[in-house]
């Protein structure tokens, strides 16, 4: 049986040292995993909101071409919006006047609904 031994100026670490470094990084995973979910979501979210917004732009030139016309998303499609992956985007209302438009947007892995009205204020 080979027994080992430690010789003169050699280094290491203890299992203790070893232990306290996992545990360390433990409590930096459960701190950082948390976050990085909240991070998605708010991406997500954010990419309904700007999807709801250039929805709006592309309604804004639809009507200034077509006044009495009323917008569909196909329409909108034809005027340059297209919808993000993963977010839906829908006319709720008023797809006959630009002052009666309203426009909703929402991400499935998102939580909020975000939507726009025919003076171009956005909400959450």
């Amino acid at each position: 049986m080979k027994v080992f031994r430690k010789r003169k100026g050699q280094k290491g670490f203890t299992l203790i040292e070893l232990m306290i470094v996992i545990a360390i990084i433990g409590i930096l995973a459960a701190i950082a995993i948390p976050q990085f979910t909240a991070y998605r979501t708010r991406g997500y979210e954010t990419q309904a909101k700007s999807d709801v917004k250039n929805a709006y732009t592309s309604a804004q030139a639809f009507f200034s071409d077509s006044p009495s016309a009323s917008a569909s998303m196909s329409i909108l499609g034809n005027y340059g919006f297209k919808s993000s992956a993963n977010v839906t985007t829908a006319i709720t209302s008023g797809g006959e006047t630009m002052s009666s438009l309203a426009i909703t947007a929402v991400s499935t892995n998102g939580g909020k609904t975000f939507g726009v009205n025919s003076t171009g204020t956005i909400t959450p």
